[in-house]
């Protein structure tokens, strides 16, 4: 009875303490509104659309089983499976690692908000993959600019087509798969430039049209044997061009377009730098699927990209920390996190044309400038929260221009366009000078018309009273910790 009575007079000071903070902080009643009063119902009502769209497609597949006449199996090596089957699977590792790694670099009140925006992408784009996604990034070519949507509507004419022609010893089916984690993770790279600044229904919309309208076309145009890129003589080995430039350019655009000049720009202190540490891991690891994977073989290729990956990284990791000393800072964890992602990023394209020492030249220099363009901008008014413009965009760009400096032919028989520039030949830098300023033009339009028409379907920032009380909230009416809320409900 003593504890019990004790417990009631908890309960009484928390309802008149929780009725003060409701009265004086005009913050806490918006929140108590939203989370209370009208949040659900309106929820309730817009969700249908989506709702019925996903349910619409479940049931079309029902019509399209894309059951198999037979199964190729001539040519197909077991061991080459194995391999792209554990690629795949390191690949989709990179989303949650993601997720850890933005997660524990924004605010405490947006940790899960974050989050979610990476896991989500798992969801939307696994879905769009199947219906149409594949299909425009390599369906039969449409002027060397996006795949034909009817090639492999619905799945169809995977499970019994033929090896892809660049990758004859897996099924058709795994190269789709393969394919489809890379682009899972583009999207949730952007997610870094605008996290705890958007609406979650705002972003899955600028998600689907993202992968429909940039993602798909660059992965035609770059990795299609009929793509503009790809015939132009462009070489990206894994995706610094399709998945980190379009990422990188596409957030610079996304930072610009979503600023507020009339709001203060504050730093954001790191939630959680364990999280941070934890995602760098995951990344690291999970990019020598996207990189070796990319040999399509497990094979010398692969050892190749493997061994230049790591390198790459490593160099620029340490890189940054010791540029950061050199500018006076501490040596720190986030700094180390930061700079190893890059050199990750940075070896993207080149991972398969460039020998192992030419892959350490890369990792540093890729560092230092965007260690560079991370200080410039941190002086603009530019609210690329966690700088996926300096790491993915600038370091995809010279990840491009290093393939153009560095590339030889003796690592990766597969290129027919010639040597970097460092052994003498003039045409491959030329081809990635040109593709890279296309590819930016591309992305840049592309990005500011998606953004456009997203806002208008949805308005996309959250109101200075949602982002006071945070995303997690706001838009998921979750908190990283859970408290008792009927004492609240009561006082409201």
């Amino acid at each position: 009875m003593k504890d019990s009575s004790k417990m009631t007079l908890f309960q009484t000071n928390s309802v008149i303490y929780f009725e003060k903070c409701i009265k004086n902080y005009p913050s806490i009643r918006i929140f108590m509104k939203l989370l209370l009063l009208n949040l659900k119902p309106k929820l309730m009502r817009k969700s249908v659309i989506y709702l019925v769209l996903l349910i619409a497609v479940s049931v079309l597949a029902l019509f399209i089983p894309a059951v198999p006449a037979s199964i190729p199996t001539e040519g197909i090596n077991s061991g080459d499976v194995a391999w792209m089957l554990t690629a795949s699977a390191l690949v989709l590792l990179m989303t949650p690692g993601l997720a850890y790694f933005y997660g524990g670099m924004i605010d405490t009140k947006s940790i899960i908000s974050t989050m979610l925006q990476s896991f989500i992408a798992m969801g939307v784009v696994s879905v769009l993959w199947i219906v149409v996604g594949f299909s425009l990034a390599f369906g039969d070519s449409i002027g060397g600019f996006i795949g034909n949507p009817a090639s492999f509507f619905m799945f169809q004419n995977v499970l019994d087509g033929k090896p892809w022609s660049l990758a004859p010893t897996i099924p058709l089916v795994l190269f789709a798969f393969f394919q489809l984690k890379f682009a899972i993770i583009t999207p949730a790279l952007i997610t870094g430039t605008f996290a705890e600044r958007v609406k979650f229904k705002s972003y899955i919309i600028f998600l689907v049209l993202f992968c429909l309208f940039i993602y798909a076309p660059l992965a035609h145009m770059t990795w299609h044997p009929e793509g503009f890129f790809f015939k132009l003589g462009l070489l990206d080995f894994a995706g610094g061009t399709v998945v980190h430039m379009s990422a990188g350019f596409a957030a610079l655009v996304a930072s610009i377009y979503l600023r507020d000049k009339t709001v203060e720009k504050k730093a954001i202190a790191p939630a959680n730098i364990p999280f941070v540490l934890l995602g760098t891991g995951l990344l690291w690891f999970g990019w020598f699927g996207f990189n070796a994977g990319s040999a399509l073989s497990a094979g010398a290729l692969a050892a190749s990209a493997f061994a230049t990956t790591n390198t790459a990284s490593a160099a620029a990791g340490l890189c940054w920390v010791l540029f950061d000393a050199v500018r006076g800072k501490k040596p720190s964890a986030l700094g180390f996190c930061i700079g190893a992602v890059v050199g990750l990023v940075a070896i993207t394209p080149a991972a398969g044309f460039v020998t192992i020492p030419s892959s350490l030249f890369i990792g540093t220099i890729a560092s230092l400038i965007s260690n560079v363009v991370v200080h410039w901008k941190s002086k603009t008014s530019l609210e690329d929260t966690l700088d996926v413009f300096p790491c993915h965009g600038v370091g995809g760009a010279v990840g491009m221009l290093m393939t153009g400096l560095l590339a030889n032919t003796a690592v990766n028989a597969a290129n027919t366009t010639g040597n970097g520039l460092l052994f003498g030949e003039f045409n491959l830098i030329k081809i990635h000078l040109i593709g890279l300023v296309l590819a930016i033009g591309f992305i840049v339009i592309g990005s500011f018309i998606i953004l456009k028409i997203t806002d208008l379907l949805s308005p996309m920032t959250i109101s200075h009273e949602e982002k006071k009380i945070g995303s997690d909230l706001s838009q998921h009416g979750e908190r990283l910790q859970n408290y008792d809320m009927e004492p609240m409900r009561e006082a409201v």
